[in-house]
């Protein structure tokens, strides 16, 4: 009942904002978007008809259990067959193509960006390392306030690197195994991870599929990201000192949990690190796009993956007869000699497979779509609303409420492709508003759907928004925070 009813109100908003999001669905052909203008043509209705349909779908995914990658991919088929079909009519056999070429290779960049980090993180959880830090924290015995602010630090400084969806489900399983029977720990935890997960999401690159658009865009430098540090740690400790009013006092019982680090786990973690210094240098030293140097990592884990496979015929293991020179040596051979207590053997390619593939493809529905509409000339429409009318500041900042309404990654395209003209402060400000404004409802960000789905019944859209004012004191705070702190780069 309560899922139907959150999916009811999301479905109402997007209706009710659907006249003024269509000012947001822009698009990357600029030039399509500026040579013909479809937006009073029937074409153009009909697509954002399929676009908010498919949208409104995605919303209830939930509710009718149909993947939200579906419906988005099915969209942009239409809608570019749509747009293919005006622009042949009008005598113009170029401009579609050209525009959908454009923004196939900004989807192939996210994709394989996505696919090369989502493989190590996988890589990693295959061989114990989140597993390890899970039952360490389980173990401990911290009290309810501890836990509170352990978890929530190292969602802020996990999810910079981890992405703040991992993250969010990695640390909401630590608060739900210790919190057991107590619901309201577990649920005010849980709205403290995803506001922490997001928050720290935003000063980084890797963070935020938002803020992976915006390096890969070359509008803000790998270095330049981390001037939102202080503004995003307002954003979380604000809401997160309130909320500690009203957290039980006491300890819950420590668990008995243990985990195994298997082999080559931390060379893993090296490798990772390694690949994150490959796509910045990449970027910033050969002016090539991230993905190359993500890429050529995921090429090193593939290699030590061949390594981690082949190890027992690189080191074979001696013969049940064979106990060496004398009994003495028992016990004592490497560990990577001995066959009895190995681990499964690694597979790249399984982790490969556990990538979000629903997750990856509702990005190329949405890429398409909303790239799609710009080349029918909404482009025009958005940024004179949005960027005209209310002027940057007050754009960017709506552009917050629009991403707890609907979803970040849709509006941040939209905003990359219009490419309003605005100075580093306001392109750092956009950064900022679109990663944390998510946070105001849980409904906002994935992070908080997954959180939602993870301690289902427990952390739910109306337990969120008891706190969302709070969120919104924090969300105005890390603005407030921003102008203060790096006030030189507003010209």
């Amino acid at each position: 009942m309560m899922r139907a009813v959150n999916t009811g109100i999301r479905c109402l908003i997007v209706f009710a904002l659907a006249a003024f999001l269509l000012g947001e669905s822009a698009a990357a052909a600029t030039g399509a978007a500026a040579s013909s203008d479809f937006t009073d043509h029937w074409v153009g209705f009909v697509c954002l008809a399929v676009f908010f349909f498919a949208y409104t779908l995605v919303i209830c995914e939930e509710t009718i259990h149909l993947k939200k990658s579906k419906p988005v991919m099915v969209a942009a088929g239409i809608i570019w067959a749509l747009v293919a079909w005006a622009f042949t009519q009008a005598g113009d056999t170029e401009t579609a193509h050209q525009a959908i070429k454009h923004n196939l290779l900004e989807f192939a960049e996210l994709f394989l960006f996505l696919l090369a980090a989502m493989t190590y993180i996988n890589s990693m959880d295959e061989r114990g390392v989140f597993g390890s830090l899970r039952a360490w924290l389980v173990s401990r015995g911290f009290s309810f306030r501890a836990i509170f602010w352990i978890t929530g630090g190292l969602a802020f400084v996990i999810s910079p690197i981890a992405d703040n969806l991992t993250t969010a489900l990695l640390i909401a399983t630590v608060v739900i195994a210790v919190g057991g029977t107590d619901h309201r720990f577990i649920a005010i935890s849980c709205i403290n991870i995803v506001v922490a997960a997001n928050a720290g999401g935003a000063f980084s690159p890797f963070g935020d599929i938002t803020t992976l658009m915006v390096w890969q865009k070359g509008l803000v430098a790998f270095q330049e990201f981390f001037v939102l540090f202080l503004p995003s740690l307002v954003n979380w400790i604000v809401p997160a000192a309130i909320m500690t009013l009203v957290l039980p006092g006491g300890k819950p019982p420590p668990l008995d949990e243990k985990a195994e680090l298997l082999e080559g786990a931390w060379v893993m973690v090296g490798l990772f690190i390694v690949t994150i210094g490959l796509a910045v240098s990449a970027h910033n030293f050969l002016h090539l796009p991230p993905v190359i140097g993500m890429m050529s990592g995921l090429g090193l884990l593939k290699i030590y993956g061949y390594y981690l496979e082949r190890r027992d015929h690189f080191f074979p293991a001696p013969s049940e007869d064979d106990i060496g020179q004398s009994g003495l040596m028992e016990g004592t051979l490497p560990d990577k000699r001995r066959t009895a207590d190995r681990p499964p053997a690694f597979n790249v390619f399984k982790a490969l497979q556990r990538a979000e593939w629903d997750t990856l493809m509702f990005f190329y529905g949405i890429i398409l779509s909303v790239g799609g509409l710009g080349t029918l000339g909404y482009l025009a429409l958005g940024s004179n609303l949005m960027y005209g009318d209310l002027g940057p500041t007050t754009a960017n900042v709506l552009v917050g409420f629009l991403s707890a309404i609907v979803d970040n990654i849709p509006i941040m395209f939209a905003v990359l492709s219009v490419l309003p003209d605005m100075d580093h402060g306001q392109w750092l400000l956009v950064t900022l508003t679109a990663g944390v404004g998510g946070s105001m409802l849980s409904i906002g960000s994935a992070a908080g759907v997954a959180v939602m789905g993870q301690a289902r019944g427990i952390y739910t859209f109306f337990t969120h928004l008891k706190w969302s004012w709070a969120i919104m004191l924090g969300y105005g705070a890390s603005i407030w925070v921003h102008f203060l702190v790096n006030g030189d780069q507003f010209h």
